[in-house]
């Protein structure tokens, strides 16, 4: 009866048919630290990002995605597993989750694919944080065949910015090397050759291929070719507020606690912000080059009018703004994310403003091919949505960041409540940098019914919020409600501790 149903509506909405036996390919592209500063999300008047933009007026893109977890691991974690951060206690860069003895069987999203739809999967890149997912002892578990690994090489012979913590991955810039040699260009390369492969085999099976590049994340490495793109005499720096974070909890600036990504005090101090700026645009751009190569191959070998293609990032990246740089944060630029559908089942040239989740892309996929329901999966299908954009959603976008650490975004409102009982509350429609923190004094008290709002949103924070899961490693932050003890990386942060990033 579904399929009956799926069918009339696709006669009647002009949608290609799909045939009884005719599954569509899937190609996941996956962006690392890849924020809004794309042409049509509009987060940077300069982004240049002609191929995106042209793949977003295909399908559908959605204008306020969220993703689960503003860091790699946890992130990229709960969208392949279709389980919140909270549910599997993963928050940092480890553990990887088949290491936790009650996760080790889940079947991921490839994985049900695979076994629900007979696809070969294959994946280049990162998709999975780091070398995770990749294989176990040789063997390959979570796909069938794996291809290059996520690099921000070449490297230059020495750091290019000395950052006030000589982390090797933090830096920005352009010294002489080729396209050609990139990391991201030999990615793409492979999900070329395998798309090109697969379009002269007998075709028994769907192809499932997820190709994860790590530009735009730190080292921000160009070649000259993409730095012109964005002259810097031209160049347009954040919209940032002076000592925007004077009116956020305290709580709020361990995210960042000797974290080794630079503050905004010494972009500007050492007048590396348009820099960083130029930086971080020109990689976008280079990968924006890299995504067309792919949409160009499924075009050449007749693959595109039966492939359905879904773009992300797994969190977003500040440049300046709240004065910092790097993810690790529950404000907007911290968790919006590109997010696109297009292909068979979706409608073309729709913009979507419902809040959405990385979490919703497991059951979206699951639901358009119409494999059976994964009840496990915590998110929820945005079908609705790729069939009319305008259609009513009822959730919001939740984001966790370490333990008990939440964001609840809708449409008009952002909500923060962090571990220790702090909060903030933001009006998106009038305040779309969040300047103004709603529930910080004296504005609470001017105003009431600010309270009440950000009661109704803390009704969505996730009942299930595990501990940390064993082995947790990498910017774990903790509190103990019961001795009001803050724990970073083990450590105890005191109340008369300096912030150093407030000093």
């Amino acid at each position: 009866m579904k399929r009956l149903l799926l069918l009339l509506w696709v006669l009647s909405s002009g949608v290609r048919v799909l045939g009884a036996a005719e599954l569509p390919n899937i190609l996941m592209i996956a962006i690392d630290d890849q924020n809004d500063w794309i042409g049509c999300l509009g987060g940077h008047p300069q982004a240049r990002t002609p191929s995106i933009d042209a793949l977003a007026s295909r399908g559908t893109v959605f204008t306020n995605a969220h993703c689960q977890s503003p860091l790699c691991n946890p992130s990229r974690t709960s969208l392949m597993t279709g389980l919140r951060p909270g549910t599997t206690g993963v928050y940092g860069l480890a553990p990887w989750f088949r290491t936790l003895p009650e996760f080790s069987g889940l079947l991921t999203l490839p994985q049900y694919f695979a076994r629900h739809g007979n696809y070969h999967t294959a994946m280049t890149g990162k998709i999975y944080h780091g070398r995770s997912g990749r294989s176990v002892e040789g063997r390959f578990v979570e796909w069938h065949e794996v291809g290059p690994g996520a690099s921000g090489k070449p490297f230059p012979p020495k750091k290019l910015v000395n950052t006030p913590q000589p982390h090797r991955l933090v830096d920005w810039g352009t010294f002489p090397h080729q396209d050609g040699d990139k990391g991201d260009y030999q990615v793409a390369s492979w999900a070329v050759d395998r798309l090109k492969a697969y379009a002269k085999s007998d075709r028994k099976k769907p192809l499932f291929l997820a190709t994860g590049f790590f530009l735009p994340h730190v080292p921000c490495y160009a070649t000259q070719k993409w730095m012109d793109l964005h002259p810097v005499d031209q160049l347009k720096l954040p919209v940032v507020q002076p000592s925007d974070r004077a009116d956020t909890p305290r709580f709020s600036w361990y995210m960042h606690w000797k974290l080794p990504e630079p503050r905004l005090k010494f972009l500007k101090d050492t007048k590396q912000w348009e820099n960083l700026t130029r930086s971080y645009l020109a990689c976008t751009s280079f990968i924006d080059a890299q995504v067309q190569r792919l949409l160009d191959t499924l075009r050449e070998t007749g693959l595109e009018k039966n492939t359905i293609i879904v773009l992300w990032s797994d969190h977003g990246f500040h440049i300046g703004e709240k004065e910092i740089t790097g993810k690790n944060t529950l404000w907007d630029d911290g968790t919006r994310v590109p997010l696109f559908f297009a292909g068979p089942g979706v409608k073309g040239g729709q913009v979507c403003s419902r809040p959405a989740e990385l979490l919703d892309i497991y059951p979206t996929l699951v639901e358009l091919l119409d494999f059976p329901e994964n009840k496990k999966l915590e998110g929820h299908t945005l079908v609705p949505q790729l069939k009319n954009a305008k259609a009513p959603r009822k959730w919001p976008a939740i984001t966790t960041h370490n333990h008990d650490n939440h964001g609840i975004r809708t449409e008009n409102w952002r909500y923060i409540r962090y571990a220790d009982g702090s909060e903030e509350l933001y009006d998106m429609t009038q305040d779309p940098h969040e300047w103004n923190n709603l529930l910080a004094p004296p504005r609470a008290r001017q105003n009431p019914a600010m309270r009440a709002q950000a009661d109704r949103l803390a009704n969505w924070i996730p009942e299930v919020n595990r501990k940390p899961a064993p082995r947790s490693a990498h910017r774990i932050l903790t509190y103990d409600k019961e001795t009001g003890k803050t724990i970073w990386q083990g450590g105890e942060i005191r109340p008369e501790d300096p912030v150093p990033e407030l000093q």
